[in-house]
């Protein structure tokens, strides 16, 4: 065989392999169109049936990952490898990944812990695994949460599933719980009272159950109000920080003293504080 006919089988060779090259990349686009605009049809067939979009996004990463390794599966039997020692290979690694990867397998379990008992749902307001924050997605391993001070934490959902769960989206309304300290000589009665009519001001305080203010505990500077307006938790902090002002007017205008803490002293505490005091003699 000459050179000739050695360039003439390398080039028929390298094209065939080009050919392949550009068959499997345009096999890979292709593919990935495909998976995208099913992925698209699944979650508009999933919307028209009303099902629940913690459900649905879950369902779907699923059959995302699960399409994408069927097609490098079909891209390998492409390029003639064959498939199924592929499939005893991805099996054995499985098994070894799943070894090494203990945690990610106890993410996915408490993922679909999570997906049947459904504690909580997207749009939720929870704590979860020590975040307190809005529910942006339940994914496979993990649930992404919004904070309040507009932080996207992302919780492994073992850590969550493994810990407490506050919902505070579950019910209708919930307590907003502050205190007021009233001086020792401001009468509680006329305090309630008043509190009670400025507070039932407060827009989106709730009328039913009513704000409640009574008297909590003492304490050295006085006796301690509980003050507790309800509120749907979408108006939470307003509420919250409204009261706060307006238990601060209401005593202002009241004329109230401002608290101070008062100690009484027995005849032997006096004696032992004059017994600490210096001896006229010893002054200089």
């Amino acid at each position: 065989m000459d050179f000739n006919q050695i360039g003439s089988v390398a080039i028929a060779l390298l094209t065939q392999f080009g050919l392949k090259i550009i068959g499997a990349i345009l096999l890979w686009i292709v593919g990935q169109k495909l998976i995208d605009f099913g992925l698209k049809l699944v979650k508009r067939g999933f919307r028209t049936q009303h099902v629940d979009p913690t459900i649905v996004n879950y369902l779907v990463n699923i059959i995302s990952v699960t399409l994408r390794i069927v097609l490098v599966v079909a891209l390998l039997g492409f390029f003639g490898i064959e498939t199924t020692s592929f499939a005893a290979l991805l099996a054995a690694a499985g098994i070894a990944i799943g070894a090494a990867w203990g945690g990610l397998l106890a993410n996915f379990a408490a993922g679909a812990f999570l997906i049947v008992f459904r504690p909580f749902k997207v749009g939720d307001f929870i704590t979860a695994g020590g975040v307190t924050g809005t529910v942006v997605e339940l994914g496979i391993f993990a649930t992404t949460i919004n904070t309040p001070d507009n932080v996207m934490t992302i919780v492994g959902n073992n850590k969550i599933s493994s810990d407490n769960i506050q919902n505070f989206s579950a019910n209708d309304y919930r307590r907003v719980d502050l205190v007021a300290q009233l001086h020792h000589d401001v009468g509680h009665e006329q305090a309630i009272a008043l509190l009670k009519q400025r507070i039932s001001q407060i827009p989106n305080v709730l009328k039913t159950p009513a704000p409640d203010v009574e008297i909590l505990n003492f304490s050295l500077a006085g006796p301690v109000l509980a003050v507790r307006p309800y509120c749907s938790n979408d108006n939470y902090w307003q509420v919250y920080f409204d009261t706060n002002k307006a238990i601060r007017e209401v005593f202002a205008e009241a004329g109230y003293p401002a608290p101070e803490q008062r100690y009484a002293f027995s005849s032997s505490s006096q004696n032992i504080a004059d017994s600490l005091m210096p001896s006229p003699s010893i002054i200089t």
